[in-house]
């Protein structure tokens, strides 16, 4: 598996470009806003999003200076929504840091979201940039509508297989998808171009959010603590898979552990076992390879070249990763 920094090699300058456009969106006059805004930057994460919006609109065609208000309309409308994710969960960290809403409180954490939001609009509507503008609220929307029907199916814990992909497909898929579609739409006009970038990225999307529930079943060193998803009654698909093959006694079991005790390591480290022993895991990682293999298909309509060797591996190293 090729290192992110490989990945990266063939658009090092461009990855600059935009973070200096990511940077000068950011910038309020506002001293405590600017404040809040650059210590949002400092923590960046590995800009995987970024990534595929700038690798996508090379594929594509090449990259413009549509490209980097694309990448940065996407990066700016998803910290917003982990900046109100972590409010609504009432999380105190991100990514190794303590959360906007752990450092400032609440009410200045909701305003920062609502403020990046407004950054992203209006620098869509500054340069007339509507395709990009559509691509990127419809996936907000669906976000959110995303993180709703989990609520409302994980009061009752009656997550089947279509509900969760769904859910994922939503929640988690549809960023980046619009990552890819707003590359490819920087740069060519051509509908089922955008079209055949935008489910490569819903493909990659639903392998990388099943990859992530899978690592909720790892070692505690993976990144993301064991059994998380459990305490917090996320159904997912390793776990659909060992309830569909367990009988009635032992299902309702596991179900009352979920419910009633998920916050007992030794009842989680129990939901653990019976994952796994119900081939959860294998059956979870199979189904992660097929959305792969999907989204790779979506590529063959693309010549070789290094940028579709590029977009491929990181593709794979989205589902390599361990955290």
């Amino acid at each position: 598996m090729l290192t992110l920094q490989e990945i990266q090699a063939p658009i090092q300058e461009e990855l600059k470009a935009f973070d200096k456009h990511f940077r000068e969106a950011m910038r309020s006059k506002v001293l405590l806003l600017d404040l809040i805004t650059q210590s949002i930057i400092k923590r960046k994460g590995k800009q995987i999003r970024p990534l595929f919006v700038l690798l996508s609109a090379k594929l594509c065609g090449g990259i413009t200076p549509a490209t980097y208000r694309g990448a940065a309309l996407v990066e700016l409308l998803h910290t917003a929504t982990l900046v109100h994710d972590d409010v609504v969960d009432n999380a105190d960290e991100r990514r190794g840091f303590f959360s906007i809403n752990a450092l400032w409180k609440n009410k200045a954490a909701v305003l920062v979201g609502d403020f990046l939001l407004s950054r992203g609009l209006l620098m869509s509507l500054e340069y007339d940039d509507f395709t990009l503008l559509k691509i990127v609220s419809q996936a907000v929307r669906e976000m959110s509508e995303g993180e709703l029907l989990q609520m409302q199916k994980a009061r009752k814990l009656n997550i089947d297989e279509p509900i969760y992909f769904e859910i994922i497909r939503q929640k988690t898929a549809s960023l980046i998808a619009a990552c890819c579609a707003c590359g490819a739409a920087s740069t060519t006009e051509d509908k089922a171009t955008i079209e055949k970038m935008r489910q490569f990225g819903e493909y990659v999307g639903m392998a990388f959010q099943i990859k992530d529930d899978l690592l909720d079943y790892g070692t505690d060193d993976i990144g993301k603590p064991l059994g998380i998803d459990i305490k917090e009654r996320k159904i997912t698909l390793p776990l659909i898979h060992a309830l569909n093959q367990a009988g009635r006694t032992e299902r309702h079991k596991i179900v009352n552990i979920i419910r009633n005790h998920n916050q007992n390591k030794e009842k989680i480290n129990e939901v653990v076992r019976f994952v796994k022993g119900y081939n959860g895991i294998g059956y979870s990682q199979e189904m992660m390879r097929e959305y792969v293999q999907k989204a790779l298909k979506e590529l063959d309509i693309f010549p070789e070249s290094e940028i579709k060797q590029k977009l491929v591996a990181l593709v794979h190293y989205t589902i390599e990763r361990t955290k």
